[in-house]
């Protein structure tokens, strides 16, 4: 969560990056990194994916930088494209995924299977990892919200602002989100 403070930081770090100082670019990732890094391992339950998302998002901000709105939290903004680029990442993935079923029967059984082995993690680890996989596998409009309060401290207000969204809207979809993985629990135990 940002510090009082820290948005006029971050105001004055992307005025410099703008005028050509590398390093000012480079202390904004610095500070960003392992929320962005939060946001798209839950999204995506993986962590080599989270990194390879987590590098998206920075060149893709690196690139709009001009575009930043400084009237903005530039938190709420590089969230924002993590949060976008979770989205291509799903959407990608599941045209994967629809691809590899189209594959004749005899290639289908060469795809491997990306499940973890429940053998080769102790049982808090695989808790963890059960718990991460229903996040993940929540409708963006209920894993988004939730993650940004939830996991990464923000307040409703700022979820919302970040989504574009109210805050009643934050509040309805942690609430469902709640609602759904404890049915995914309770179904599955």
């Amino acid at each position: 969560m940002n510090r009082p403070g820290d948005d006029q930081d971050d105001h004055a770090l992307v005025r410099r990056a703008l005028s050509g100082e590398q390093q000012s670019y480079a202390a904004l990732m610095a500070r960003h990194r392992e929320a962005v890094f939060r946001v798209a391992r839950h999204h995506t339950g993986d962590e080599a994916e989270a990194l390879d998302l987590t590098q998206e998002a920075f060149v893709a901000a690196f690139a709009a930088l001009t575009r930043f709105d400084p009237a903005r939290p530039f938190r709420a903004w590089i969230l924002r494209i993590t949060i976008n680029k979770c989205r291509d990442w799903a959407r990608r993935r599941a045209v994967r995924r629809m691809l590899r079923f189209a594959l004749p029967l005899e290639d289908a059984r060469d795809v491997a299977d990306a499940g973890p082995d429940p053998e080769a993690a102790a049982i808090s680890a695989r808790e963890v990892a059960r718990i991460g996989a229903a996040v993940a596998a929540l409708p963006a409009n209920l894993k988004t919200p939730l993650i940004l309060c939830r996991l990464e401290g923000m307040s409703m207000a700022e979820a919302a602002q970040v989504l574009g969204i109210s805050e009643k809207a934050v509040e309805t979809r942690i609430y469902r989100a709640r609602q759904k993985l404890s049915e995914d629990f309770m179904r599955k135990a």
